[in-house]
């Protein structure tokens, strides 16, 4: 019997199994941020530890940074309190610090498979419940708590029950103005935001294979939002493409044999799979949330369902309708958006901003709309800049801004303010996520979130698209 990628990296990195029944793994890559950390530095510290191994640590700043200045103190107290502590940290540890002055901060999970850092067959954990991205590149990859943190920056291993395995298989030929991000929410609107509970999902099929890396990190960044554990796609030519010349990435004949290496952890044809689902990409819309959760999303072109239609989650509907403003039956194209924000660790890639901007260029952003663009790291902007993606954004009307997490979250002073609506190329539409406890979130594609900026409202990207 055949063995899936999970089964494969989980057995390479089993230390033992313990009294509990779950199995005590070693952790290849553990990727920290200056929110989830210092406590945990804190309780190493309590307890008179060290950190077991440095060089398998590496950290950035990005949750709480601002975007359009990196002038010290940070205006926020707590944030500079933060900053200041994983600064300390890191120096009194010996870890490396990705810091602005490396030229090579960013969105933790934009630098960590930029960097090379993220490989094929590993484990890697971060205090952040996005971290199932680099799962992109074939690695066993999931958040974790600060306890969490805690043992894995003393011990470099944690204790985990193993994951069912879903296969999910992306068929057909997508049409123009389809992405990744409109796979990715069109499956959880399909199983919901707990489908996964218990499961990893292993993202497989014709329409994988023909995604570029960057497409399988935005699949693979909102496997979380659908409840699974964490997500992955196998490795193969594109993977060890992207992997070429990173500058953590093995050189030379190294290279040649980790990629051996990496291309026999892709799970076996004869592989056995405790779930399957297939959804066919030659039939998906462009997609939007309408509600407050990632779940409630359908193709731009429908009409919002009634909630005395959708059984369980009919409740939840009422209370999305009432929050965002509205009504079943009506068609969600042509609501009107105050905010537009391209950016994130979904979707803040220089692929991002190249779909983006192919919507933009020659265009102007609607009057009444606030609409910025931060690039997921400090070489996604430096990248975006050498093609001219910044003036083709700062001409439409967009704030051209620097690498961070920004209004995907707001613990940072990019914020909705009252009622706002944003179209949002983030992860999550909750209450409140955007900073604001009024304020409302709408998920889409970056070209879609373009094509809102400059229509005023939310719209069909492909009739943008030239």
């Amino acid at each position: 019997m055949g063995k899936t990628l999970l089964q494969k990296v989980w057995d390479l990195h089993k230390v033992a199994t313990l009294p509990s029944g779950e199995d005590q793994l070693f952790i290849g890559l553990h990727l920290i941020h200056e929110v989830t950390s210092p406590q945990a530095f804190s309780m190493v510290r309590e307890r008179g530890l060290s950190v077991f191994r440095p060089d398998r640590t590496f950290a950035t700043v990005d949750h709480i940074v601002p975007t359009d200045s990196h002038r010290r103190p940070l205006q926020d107290p707590l944030a500079e309190e933060m900053l200041q502590a994983l600064e300390k940290n890191t120096r009194d540890f010996g870890i490396t610090f990705l810091d602005w002055e490396s030229g090579k901060q960013g969105i933790v999970h934009v630098v960590g498979p930029e960097l090379g850092l993220t490989q094929p067959g590993m484990t890697i954990v971060c205090g952040d419940s996005h971290t199932s991205t680099h799962g992109a590149l074939g690695a066993v990859a999931f958040g974790i708590g600060t306890s969490q943190i805690r043992d894995v920056l003393a011990t470099q291993t944690l204790a985990l029950t193993k994951p069912k395995v879903r296969q999910i298989l992306f068929t057909g030929q997508p049409s123009r103005g389809i992405y990744a991000k409109d796979y990715i929410l069109a499956l959880i609107a399909q199983l919901g935001v707990n489908g996964g509970i218990g499961y990893a999902y292993e993202y497989s099929g014709s329409a994988i294979e023909s995604l570029d890396m960057e497409g399988r990190l935005t699949l693979c960044n909102m496997t979380i939002e659908g409840g699974a554990r964490c997500g992955y796609v196998n490795p193969d030519g594109v993977t060890v493409e992207y992997l070429r010349g990173r500058p953590y990435a093995p050189r030379g004949g190294a290279f040649e044999k980790a990629r051996e290496f990496w291309l026999s952890m892709a799970s076996d044809a004869d592989a056995v799979y405790d779930d399957q689902k297939e959804i066919d990409v030659s039939h998906l819309e462009p997609m939007v949330t309408w509600g407050i959760n990632p779940g409630q999303g359908m193709g731009v072109g429908q009409t919002l369902p009634q909630p005395e239609d959708l059984g369980s989650g009919g409740q939840t509907a009422r209370q999305a309708y009432e929050h965002m403003g509205l009504r079943g039956g009506e068609k969600i194209l042509g609501t009107k958006i105050d905010v537009a924000f391209i950016g994130s660790c979904t979707n803040g890639r220089l692929s991002d901003l190249r779909e983006a901007a192919e919507v933009v260029r020659g265009r102007r952003v609607a009057s009444h709309v606030r609409a910025l663009v931060v690039p997921g790291s400090q070489q996604v902007k430096a990248a975006a800049e050498a093609e001219g993606l910044d003036r083709v954004f700062t001409e439409a009307g967009f704030q051209w801004r620097d690498a961070g997490c920004s209004l995907c979250l707001a613990m940072n002073p990019d914020r909705l303010r009252g009622r706002e609506l944003s179209a949002s190329s983030s992860n999550r539409n909750f209450i409140g996520r955007q900073g604001s406890a009024l304020g409302r979130t709408m998920l889409m594609s970056p070209a879609m979130v373009a094509a809102a900026a400059v229509s005023g409202q939310i719209a069909d990207v492909r009739e943008f698209l030239r």
